[in-house]
């Protein structure tokens, strides 16, 4: 990438956000943050309860994200968030309006598979069915770029890497 974008890896839980966002932020020389880390107290307990987080829920967790991009831009950096919704990409993109998204997805088999063996993470399982029916896949008029999550966490940074510098490619 020529540019210090701000990049918002997201996607469902398991898809590997809080593995590829320090990935590609080392390959791309910018900081990391943890989008779960922007999360209030009352939202960790909801979801460590088993309980989907509503819009209500998601907004002041947004936002604070957007204001984290918006601190970076011009200088870059890599965030995790879910951004499962449109609406919820459209509040990131108006706080922080040079971002872009890495779109982590895949087979639900595959990432049930990984969820299986996370270990000391907050999110339960069960709503991993909230997440796939919440999601609103990367529109083509959307900034960003999917990307598969099949093979090693550093394949799929390479994958990414390599996708987002396409983005800064001028069209002919």
């Amino acid at each position: 990438m020529r540019s210090p974008h701000v990049v918002v890896v997201m996607g469902v839980a398991g898809t590997g956000k809080t593995t590829i966002g320090p990935l590609l932020a080392s390959r791309l020389g910018v900081p990391y943050a943890e989008g779960d880390d922007f999360h209030p107290e009352a939202n960790i307990a909801k979801m460590s309860a088993g309980v989907p987080l509503g819009d209500a829920d998601r907004w002041p967790w947004l936002d604070a994200i957007g204001a984290w991009a918006h601190e970076r831009a011009g200088l870059g950096g890599v965030v995790s968030c879910s951004a499962l919704k449109r609406s919820y990409r459209d509040r990131l993109l108006a706080a922080a309006p040079g971002l872009v998204f890495v779109h982590l997805t895949g087979d639900r088999e595959l990432i049930e598979e990984r969820m299986t063996h996370r270990q000391g993470h907050f999110f339960s399982q069960a709503l991993l069915d909230s997440q796939f029916a919440t999601l609103q896949a990367l529109g083509a008029d959307e900034p960003g770029v999917p990307v598969d999550v099949s093979g090693t966490p550093e394949e799929i940074t390479e994958r990414a890497a390599a996708a987002l510098g396409e983005l800064d490619r001028p069209s002919t």
